[in-house]
């Protein structure tokens, strides 16, 4: 079991305390302390973790790497430092991996219980919840948060890429250069932790765009496949479309118009409002059923702006995508 610990923290100790109760335990825990923090390092060494420190912070993929070279095991369990796990998750993983299909790597999801009762992080935990409840099995990416891979696999591709300095998506990438290296990678729905990380408005809004949003378009117009599962179904893809219509019909009805024109405006508004809920009537309905009608409808204008920042993210994206590629073909060309 490898964690990199990093930055604030303020989940740390909690987590710790959990990969305590572990039953059986794994075969090490190592906890890879991204730039010197001695309290992090004492709460690891109180657990019985081997701890590593890094002189200089350079984020998690980095610090996952550092823990991969370190360890003995030949599955490496990856774990982050903001995650409650239950007892028996080390019993699952080794069931899943002596399976008969024997994968190369297994993913999990959070719980449906966030261990922050404020209605942000409910939202957003349960968001990550419902759509890794609701993918693939046959999964199409990898995920750290809680992730375990088999170590020959994990050396065949070259691990994580430490270009990703801040927390992205360094598993993604990794998982697209697993599934072109021919391995697979199982989503076990039913291994799950629970998300101790308290969301903020601010926080989340740039994570979905620059950390997520932008660089996994960048990743899926370089491999040349637009991924349909997980946050990138199809659906969602015809979601952001209903989201940007409705946007604009909110800017059109607030023009000097005249009434016969803002009516029809304000209508298609409503419709594209109506299908956008329809659409994702299933999240709607989990969310209703899980925490209240009340709580479900209170979701659907951050769900509105979740899904335009996705829109304006894949259109940075694409035109980081067409910038990088002409100057790629001005190098060859000069050196040609």
């Amino acid at each position: 079991m490898i964690v990199p610990v990093g930055g604030a923290a303020p989940a740390w100790s909690r987590s710790a305390k959990s990969l305590a109760s572990l039953h059986p335990p794994p075969g090490e825990v190592i906890v890879v302390i991204d730039g010197p923090n001695d309290d992090f390092a004492r709460q690891a060494t109180e657990i019985g973790a081997r701890v590593i420190i890094l002189e200089e912070p350079g984020g998690p993929a980095k610090a996952r790497n550092r823990g991969a070279q370190e360890a003995s095991g030949d599955i490496l369990f990856f774990i982050d430092s903001d995650i409650q796990v239950p007892p028996h998750l080390i019993h699952q993983l080794g069931c899943l991996f002596s399976a008969e299909d024997k994968p190369s790597a297994v993913i999990g999801s959070y719980d449906d219980s966030p261990g922050d009762p404020a209605f942000l992080s409910q939202y957003r935990n349960l968001l990550h919840h419902f759509v890794h409840q609701t993918g693939r099995e046959q999964a199409s990416t990898f995920w750290s948060g809680c992730g375990a891979i088999r170590r020959q696999a994990f050396q065949d591709v070259g691990g994580f890429d430490e270009s990703y300095s801040q927390p992205s998506i360094e598993d993604i990438e990794l998982g697209s250069r697993l599934l072109r290296a021919g391995h697979t990678i199982q989503l076990a729905k039913e291994l799950q932790v629970k998300h101790l990380k308290q969301w903020r408005l601010g926080d989340m809004l740039k994570t979905d765009l620059w950390r997520r949003a932008v660089p996994w378009t960048k990743l899926m117009l370089k491999d040349g496949a637009l991924v349909n599962d997980l946050n990138v179904k199809k659906r969602d893809r015809f979601g952001v479309v209903m989201a940007f219509l409705i946007l604009g019909t909110l800017l059109a009805s607030g023009a000097p118009l005249p009434i016969e024109t803002r009516l029809p405006i304000i209508g298609l508004g409503l419709a594209a409002g109506l299908a956008l809920v329809a659409l994702n009537r299933q999240f709607f309905q989990f969310l209703s059923q899980s925490r209240g009608l009340l709580f479900a409808a209170k979701v659907v204008p951050f769900y509105w702006v979740y899904l335009l920042i996705c829109g304006l993210g894949f259109s940075l994206g694409y035109l980081q995508h067409l910038s990088s590629s002409g100057k790629d073909a001005a190098e060859l060309q000069k050196k040609s």
